[in-house]
């Protein structure tokens, strides 16, 4: 049965949040806030879930493209190859906060997504519980946005209505309050110079 579970950002309820993790560890998919929209998520380490990540986005896992989920920087030397001294102080000033860098990925990413992807999206959400569940699960989460069906609304921001419409697909749906309307802001750093792919929720005016 699935469950609709309420962890707010400014606090994130240790209990609830090792909650979380089991059902992940377990190979569940849950439903998490960030600081732009709500998204879909599992333990970037268990193949089924993310197996069942890219069937609840209508793709084949080889083909899928999700962003990762970091708790903080000190990951990145795992996943991604060694980056620019600039890129880094890019990183720094702007994460937490609402982008998606991507970057390009170490040979551990391709076994993870059973292609040879050379790169990856890598995120550091400004909200208290991805980060709180990656930082208790011990690796990285892999997420992707959910998107409305309304052809005039893109994202789903009530965590209810999402909850109703994905219980009998998910785990959990974690209730976080409202989410946003916007995605976040994608800038590809995988080449000599970072490029802006899609402008979202993040500022890019000091970028």
């Amino acid at each position: 049965m699935s469950e609709l579970l309420k962890i707010y950002p400014e606090n994130p309820h240790e209990k609830a949040i090792e909650k979380v993790v089991e059902v992940l560890k377990s190979g569940g998919v849950v439903i998490v806030p960030t600081d732009s929209i709500y998204a879909f998520a599992c333990d970037l380490s268990q193949t089924k879930a993310m197996e069942k990540l890219a069937f609840l986005k209508g793709t084949k896992l080889e083909e899928a493209n999700f962003s990762i989920v970091f708790n903080d920087l000190s990951m990145l030397s795992e996943y991604t190859r060694p980056i620019p001294t600039s890129v880094y102080k890019l990183l720094k000033r702007t994460l937490p906060g609402p982008y998606t860098y991507i970057l390009n990925a170490t040979n551990k990413i391709p076994k993870l997504f059973q292609h040879k992807k050379k790169t990856v999206g890598i995120r550091i959400p400004d909200n208290g519980v991805p980060r709180a569940i990656v930082e208790a699960l011990g690796n990285p989460i892999a997420v992707s946005s959910i998107h409305d069906r309304d052809n005039v609304v893109e994202y789903t921001t009530d965590p209810e209505l999402i909850h109703e419409r994905y219980k009998s697909m998910v785990d959990i749906t974690i209730y976080g309050g409202m989410g946003a309307n916007e995605p976040s802001t994608i800038i590809d750093c995988s080449g000599t110079e970072p490029a802006l792919i899609r402008q979202g929720k993040g500022p890019i005016e000091d970028l």
